[in-house]
């Protein structure tokens, strides 16, 4: 089992300056690599530059710029050309897969917020002990960096990466050899379905409230884009208010972001303390959030019928705003680390089809909130009969758990 710790990091101003250095040398590593594979295709009869290639030069440039890339670890080097060696692997794959390709871009300064560190103890070290205040990580080139370790680390150590999020820098761990701590059973199994105007409802008919941290914070980042947008988009340099602004705007944003991902991690471990099994449905998030294909008009050239779009922009909106992604893949980890069992189950029909007689139909729906079988006159939440289905669709696996 593999799981992953972020901890924040508390670097010393001269710290903080060399590790935004780091950023700044990889980015010109990953952007120099990315330039020689683009020259070499196109000015050399369309030669292909691999990652072996490319990671053989590694001695040259550090010896050539030693000020600037022989100070850092030749392992992370080597993770950033592999980086980009990934990058062009999916290109390559979607353009055979017939999808919009999406060639790989050159990374700004302020757009390549990751290095990582394939291995602990190659050019970093976690030096930590239980229940140490004082636990530190070695970075090559930086030094000792205190990191605010708010929980031990299970594992051994695998990876290390640094990562920038606004003026905040963490480590992020990947540990393996992850022991299971199973919970005691409770004998009890549940099943829930995923909304917007609640977060989830259990089949026990509990309702999750949807905090909707984004509407929340709507005025204020509404302020700071417009903000933002008063200045050029393009400019040779940007301005230190122009910097500002973005910054204020990437706060925010972090603010949401870790409000949601507070928000999931506490909802699922509620749910993984108190069941022995949950079982959700299988949702495509991503098929879910895509924008409305355009309706040419064949009457009118150049002209389109409306396809709904601003109504769906909407509803996109409110779902990626409850995060359901998210928090069903911390409640999957949660519950493998604790010996639950979680099913994913086939979403189609769970809020139509009645549970108490079997009937499907569209019109069982009578609005968003209420249900009423047309054949036999069950009646009841929407979303409790949808969380009763998904249920009863993954009720095989369950028994064997309860």
């Amino acid at each position: 089992m593999i799981r992953a710790y972020k901890f924040l990091l508390r670097p010393t101003a001269r710290q903080r300056a060399a590790l935004g250095e780091m950023l700044r040398d990889h980015c010109s590593l990953y952007n120099g690599a990315l330039q020689e594979r683009r020259d070499a295709y196109r000015h050399a009869s369309k030669t292909t530059v691999r990652y072996g290639d490319q990671s053989a030069q590694l001695k040259e440039i550090r010896a050539f710029d030693p000020e600037r890339q022989g100070r850092w670890s030749f392992s992370s080097q080597q993770a950033t050309l592999r980086r980009l060696d990934k990058a062009f692997s999916a290109f390559f794959k979607r353009v055979k897969a017939g999808r919009t390709p999406g060639y790989p871009r050159f990374k700004g300064v302020g757009h390549f917020d990751t290095v990582e560190f394939p291995r602990d103890g190659d050019g970093c070290r976690w030096d930590s002990a239980p229940h140490d205040p004082q636990t530190r990580v070695r970075l090559q080139g930086v030094g000792h960096v205190r990191v605010h370790q708010h929980r031990p680390v299970r594992g051994r150590v695998k990876t290390i990466a640094v990562k920038r999020e606004g003026n905040r820098w963490y480590v992020v761990l990947s540990c393996d050899q992850m022991p299971v701590e199973s919970l005691p059973d409770t004998g009890v199994v549940v099943g829930i379905d995923m909304g917007t105007t609640h977060f989830l409802t259990t089949s026990d008919g509990e309702h999750i409230a949807n905090p909707r941290f984004l509407e929340a914070a709507a005025g204020d980042l509404t302020e700071a884009q417009r903000h933002l947008a008063t200045f050029p988009k393009r400019t040779k340099r940007r301005t230190k208010k122009h910097r500002a602004a973005a910054r204020k705007v990437a706060k925010i944003h972090a603010k949401i972001r870790r409000q949601r991902l507070d928000h999931a991690h506490k909802t699922a471990l509620t749910l993984v303390r108190d069941h022995d099994a949950i079982a959700h449905e299988r949702l495509n998030t991503a098929g879910m959030t895509r924008t409305p294909k355009p309706k040419p008009d064949p009457d009118q050239d150049g002209a389109f019928l409306p396809n709904g779009a601003a109504a769906k922009a909407g509803l996109n909106r409110s779902i990626l705003d409850a995060g359901w992604g998210v928090f069903l893949t911390i409640l999957t980890n949660k519950a493998e680390s604790a010996g639950r069992t979680v099913v994913a189950v086939d979403p189609r029909n769970t809020s139509r089809t009645c549970p108490s007689c079997g009937h499907t139909a569209k019109e069982n729906r009578a609005t968003q909130a209420k249900f009423e079988c047309t054949a036999c006159g069950f009646a009841a939440n929407a979303d409790h009969v949808g969380a009763t289905n998904v249920l009863n669709r993954a009720g095989l696996a369950l028994c064997d758990v309860a």
